[in-house]
């Protein structure tokens, strides 16, 4: 594998497997493949597993047969998995209550997401909540922006605890790759905790090149809020 080439093709196949929980959804996702799917990266992507599916989806945009903030339905990651279990569960009349209270209580800290995550309408969809409320929300436009800000709460401080937890061991190659095709993301999330954010980012950028364990003081908890 060309290590560039190699290492973009695995950032992009991590954005097609994941964009059920990228703010933006497909409309941000599908530009990053339009600028990125060189060439040589659409070789590497094809030596992937599913790759195959994320090139055609790609050549679907290119030719303008997919608009671009859509895919095919018989390309999407998982077998469509993900969007179709969570669009057959409805919410029940006390469960729209629950969750518009709650997501307009929201607090953008580690507090308001234990909060919400002890809502029982969002129990209901266990490790699909953020995907399966999205989905729900979709008749309700005018609290799908507050729950944004509630997806990228959470995915930052889920990235503050994967990149703390990464500093405190040995790098392996593939896990190198795997944090550099990962860093656009980093780079997206870890600047919202502010200079706190912007330490850990630069530790993780050195971390790349080092490969060597970070002691694990100076890789504090995520601060108390955003």
């Amino acid at each position: 594998m060309q290590a560039k080439a190699g290492t973009i093709a695995q950032k992009l196949l991590n954005l097609y497997r994941q964009e059920h929980v990228i703010f933006g959804g497909w409309a941000a996702v599908n530009q990053v493949f339009i600028n990125e799917a060189t060439p040589d990266v659409l070789h590497e992507l094809r030596e992937l597993p599913t790759g195959k599916n994320l090139i055609k989806h790609i050549e679907n945009l290119r030719s303008g047969k997919t608009p671009m903030d859509s895919i095919n339905r018989d390309l999407l990651p998982y077998g469509g998995l993900m969007a179709e279990t969570i669009a057959t569960v409805p919410l029940t009349a006390d469960e729209w209550s629950e969750l518009e209270s709650g997501i307009n209580a929201f607090t953008t800290d580690q507090d308001g997401l234990d909060k919400i995550q002890q809502l029982d309408v969002i129990k209901k969809f266990g490790d699909q909540w953020l995907v399966a409320i999205r989905a729900a929300l979709s008749a309700r436009p005018d609290l799908l922006d507050k729950w944004s800000i509630i997806a990228k709460t959470y995915r930052a401080y889920y990235l503050w605890k994967v990149a703390s937890d990464m500093l405190n061991q040995p790098l392996s190659e593939r896990a190198r790759a795997q944090l550099q095709a990962d860093m656009p993301e980093y780079e997206t999330y870890l600047p919202m905790f502010g200079d706190a954010g912007t330490e850990l980012l630069a530790k993780l950028r050195s971390f790349i090149t080092t490969m060597k364990p970070i002691d694990s003081d100076n890789a504090p908890d995520a601060p108390t809020s955003i």
